[in-house]
């Protein structure tokens, strides 16, 4: 057998074991918050038609796509996040509905990027979507259950940076800035590259005032009390209430008691175009890049038929593992299980017990007794159990560890 086939390819790997099972223990801790918020389960199919991550929906490029056909010829493509698929299903499902609709999942996606610098192309996302809800309270619900979800998995120290792109679409539209240097500015600008975005302004002529402001947002992270120096910076009606817009949202924050987790940042800006104002990002120590993304996304349903107002978040599970781990956050494992060896003649007696057992909740490993008993306690350990029993011929139960 060629030796290759025992590694995955680049950006995917395995996971087993203590390891795995902290990440189920995650998962679960976060799907059982959103559930609390009365979030209802969904889950889309790993892959969609290659039309519902398109450029005009403004999701994942499509370089970075896992896309193929299926035997009509139809270009098929393997889900890079969830959200497009939930507007699908809830305007295909929901297109009447007026009243809020909240879907949670999780589940794997995929991203075929070529500059990987430690990030797999497969990850898991828990997140959550509510649509038909264009309110402050909205967003603050959103932002209030991240907070509880970190917390939840025993994440204390992190802070959820929130922004809103009208701000900076408002100022862009009143300097004149076509599309296409927007895109360029908004890249400049969500990496905080101040030096690019003063170059990207002065090739294009920008007015000096509006380039000045433009590139405040590059170099400046904000406390509440700035937004109202931000205020007095604009004229323009859209980036004037996109304040207003944050303003009201701290208020709701301080009415969940989550405020000393949250900051303002409006230079903030996705990759993911379909965002429209109230945008946020959570960050911790340990991992290089955001654990959490959301934002409001108030025209995508649109393009599935439904005209309808939305706001969602997802948590990237691998990455807030990470940080767990350097953290040193993440539970014990408990060892929980069994191991019940039976000697040759002993299964009956042995099954028996197993079952036993197992009607109990008790997690019973049976297997066949070997002479060789070196190692048991850590292999007791490896497999996740607290004891190690053997049935001897005659139905005699002893204990080895």
């Amino acid at each position: 057998m060629k030796t290759s086939l025992l590694h995955t390819p680049e950006g995917v790997r395995d996971i087993y074991g203590e390891e795995y099972v902290r990440k189920l223990w995650v998962e679960k801790q976060l799907h059982d918050t959103i559930r609390l918020y009365g979030y209802q389960d969904i889950q889309t199919p790993t892959f969609e038609f290659f039309d519902v991550y398109s450029r005009e929906i403004g999701t994942t490029p499509s370089a970075q796509l896992y896309k193929f056909f299926d035997k009509e010829g139809n270009t098929l493509s393997l889900r890079p996040d969830f959200t497009p698929s939930c507007a699908r299903c809830a305007a295909k499902y929901f297109m009447d509905e007026t009243r809020p609709i909240r879907f949670t999942y999780s589940g794997n996606t995929f991203t075929n990027t070529l500059n990987l610098q430690g990030k797999l192309k497969e990850v898991t996302q828990t997140g959550a979507e509510l649509m038909m809800d264009d309110s402050v309270e909205a967003d603050a619900e959103m932002i209030g259950m991240v907070i509880d979800a970190m917390k939840s998995c025993g994440l204390t120290d992190f802070l959820i940076t929130v922004g809103e792109v009208e701000y900076f679409k408002g100022i862009c539209s009143q300097a004149g800035i076509s599309e296409e240097v927007e895109v360029s500015l908004r890249e400049y600008i969500s990496s905080k590259n101040y030096f690019g975005a003063q170059e990207l302004l002065e090739e294009h002529k920008v007015r000096k005032d509006y380039a000045g402001v433009l590139l405040r947002l590059a170099d400046t992270v904000l406390d509440t009390d700035d937004l109202s120096e931000a205020k007095q910076l604009v004229n323009n009606e859209r980036s004037l209430m996109a304040i207003e817009r944050l303003q009201a949202l701290w208020e709701a924050l301080r009415a969940y008691g989550v405020e000393k987790y949250v900051t303002f940042d409006l230079g903030l800006l996705s990759k993911y175009n379909y965002y429209t104002g109230v945008i946020f990002k959570g960050y911790t120590y340990g991992v290089g890049d955001a654990i959490v993304n959301g934002g409001r996304y108030d025209r995508l349903l649109s393009f599935f038929g439904k005209q309808a107002p939305a706001i969602g978040f997802m948590v990237v599970v691998d990455d807030l593992m990470e940080a767990l781990v350097r953290q040193k956050s993440l539970p014990p494992v408990p060892a929980d299980g069994v191991l019940l060896f039976y000697e040759r003649g002993a299964f009956g007696p042995a099954l028996a017990k197993a079952q036993k057992m197992r009607q109990e909740n008790i997690r019973v490993e049976l297997t066949l007794f070997t002479q060789d008993t070196g190692g048991l306690a850590a292999y007791a350990r490896g497999r996740m159990a607290g004891s190690v029993l053997v049935m001897r011929e005659g139905g005699v139960l002893e204990r080895l560890v």
